[in-house]
Parts: C-alpha cells; structure tokens; sequence
C-alpha cells in the first residue's frame, strides 16, 4: 500500500475592508450590562469599590493635613 497524494483544500478568513460593525454587541446597553452586573453581584461590588473610596478618601486627608502643618 503506497501513500496517494490528498487534495487539500485551503480555508481563509478575514475581515472585509468594508465592515462597519467589527464588535456591535460590546458597546450596545453597556449601562443596562453594568447595572446588571452590579445588582447581581452587590456584595462583591461594595467589597471591591469600598477599599478604592477609603484608600482615596485618606490620602485626601492627608494631603490637606500636611499642608495644613506647613501653612505656618
């Protein structure tokens, strides 16, 4: 049994110069998507965001105490 030559068929894909919409769907309802998401999973929302506003809250105070101590 020798080996017999296979036609191979060769498959490109690739995106029209002319398309418009390459990802519609990423941006459409992108506040409904996030309300969702943020009423779906609260909790872990308020633990993610809570440390972000208190880390930004203190260097705000303590920006403004420095300054404060070097006013006079």
């Amino acid at each position: 049994m020798g080996k017999q030559p296979v036609r191979m068929k060769a498959v490109v894909y690739a995106l029209s110069p002319f398309q418009q919409k390459v990802m519609p769907g990423l941006w459409k309802d992108l506040t409904g998507k996030i309300h969702h998401k943020i009423s779906e999973n609260w909790i872990s929302a308020t633990l993610l965001i809570s440390p972000l506003v208190g880390t930004y809250s203190y260097v705000q105070w303590y920006q403004e105490k420095e300054k404060m101590e070097h006013r006079y």
